[in-house]
């Protein structure tokens, strides 16, 4: 199912490697890339929520630039973006009372370094998924739906949801789980997950499709974090939609309709946006042209606190 997609160097040593699942396609939809099972199911994680929000725009949220970002978000838990949560909570007459995502402490190393100085504790506020929590119950009141069962997956928000993930991945889902923050979550291929991403970086100026792209790409910061690789991602690439995952998931849509879609089999995050990166090069990306992608092209391994190696893709 799953191929040698990157490897571990100390110096000249091979010490290691990550299998996984890539899936890099052109406009047209024709495959450019294809390592692995493409077309088997998996849970795509966090690359799900930019479907999701187009789902919540469609059900009635009014949530524009910065605030839509972050509802697309795996913040880092910068104050900016605790602050955007209360406000999309307070646009719908809503506390952070009614946040039912899991309780956790900041992803961001300087955020939660910064939190715990001042005595924090693990809030549903500070969970990274925070900013989709809080759209979704701006959601239900927009819908008029019952705020306090929302995760429930036969709730109407999360049935709309369900369809929209269906009908931008072009197939059923596989399978219903249950997320880290406790939202369901929604089972599509690799195949399903770069057609979705695809679809939604070449829609038309106007589209609610297109307002979810914007959204992201033009507040980056909103949807990761300060120095976040999503983050930089998007600077560097304009009118592209990008969203990492837990367990090694990663997907992005270029304007012109191409896509990348991948998966690191042992859920590791290291290896991930080497993969990306060598993905969008096999796309006809000038990756060495920008600093940013030319950075993002191989991490360090350390020794010592210095570099002493590399981890970068094998295709």
């Amino acid at each position: 199912m799953h191929n040698v997609v990157a490897e571990v160097r100390r110096g000249d040593f091979l010490e290691s490697v990550h299998h996984g699942t890539v899936l890099a396609t052109g406009p047209d939809g024709s495959e450019k890339v294809r390592i692995g099972d493409v077309d088997a199911p998996m849970y795509p994680r966090s690359s799900n929520k930019p479907l999701q929000a187009l789902g919540m725009l469609r059900a009635g949220l009014d949530l524009d630039g910065p605030l839509l970002a972050l509802a697309c978000a795996s913040h880092s838990g910068e104050d900016f973006h605790l602050e955007g949560v209360r406000e999309i909570l307070a646009s719908a007459g809503l506390s952070t009372d009614a946040l039912r995502c899991t309780a956790a402490l900041p992803i961001g190393e300087d955020a939660l370094r910064d939190y715990l100085r001042n005595g924090g504790d693990p809030t549903p506020l500070t969970m990274n998924c925070s900013g989709k929590h809080a759209a979704m119950l701006a959601t239900c009141v927009a819908g008029g739906w019952d705020t306090a069962s929302y995760l429930d997956p036969e709730h109407p928000l999360q049935v709309r949801l369900r369809e929209t993930v269906e009908e931008l991945a072009g197939e059923k889902v596989a399978a219903t789980g249950v997320d880290g923050c406790g939202a369901p979550l929604f089972a599509i291929s690799l195949r399903g997950l770069a057609r979705s991403f695809g679809r939604l970086a070449c829609a038309p100026a106007g589209t609610l499709e297109h307002r979810v792209v914007q959204a992201m790409n033009t507040h980056p910061e909103y949807v990761g974090g300060t120095g976040r690789d999503v983050t930089r991602l998007m600077r560097a690439l304009p009118g592209a939609v990008a969203k990492d995952g837990a367990e090694g998931v990663y997907a992005l849509g270029l304007p012109d309709g191409s896509a990348v879609a991948l998966k690191i089999a042992d859920g590791s995050q290291r290896s991930r946006p080497v993969v990306m990166i060598a993905a969008l090069r096999r796309l006809g990306v000038d990756v060495d042209a920008d600093t940013t992608l030319a950075e993002l092209a191989t991490a360090p391994v350390l020794g010592h606190g210095k570099r002493v190696g590399a981890i970068s893709a094998t295709f």
